[in-house]
């Protein structure tokens, strides 16, 4: 049977995590999984949505780009 115990803690310097459950027993075996809250794709462009603009699938990185793919569409018509 699994037992699950959340925590909250703060990555110290050089990624280490501490974390204390006294509750489980000395010399049992816990698997522990690590989620990390912030958005690494928010990271990577410095942390600003805006730097997202265009990257997603089926989005535009301009309005230029936005405005040719709707002109495309309303010629095909």
């Amino acid at each position: 049977m699994l037992n699950a115990i959340k925590r909250s803690v703060v990555v110290q310097s050089g990624g280490r995590i501490e974390l204390h459950v006294p509750e489980l027993p000395e010399g049992s075996t816990a698997e522990v999984i690590v989620l990390e809250e912030q958005c690494a794709a928010v990271r990577a462009g410095g942390g600003k949505l805006a730097n997202l603009i265009g990257q997603g699938k089926g989005t535009f990185g301009s309005a230029e780009d936005a405005d040719r793919f709707i002109r495309a569409e309303r010629d095909r018509w």
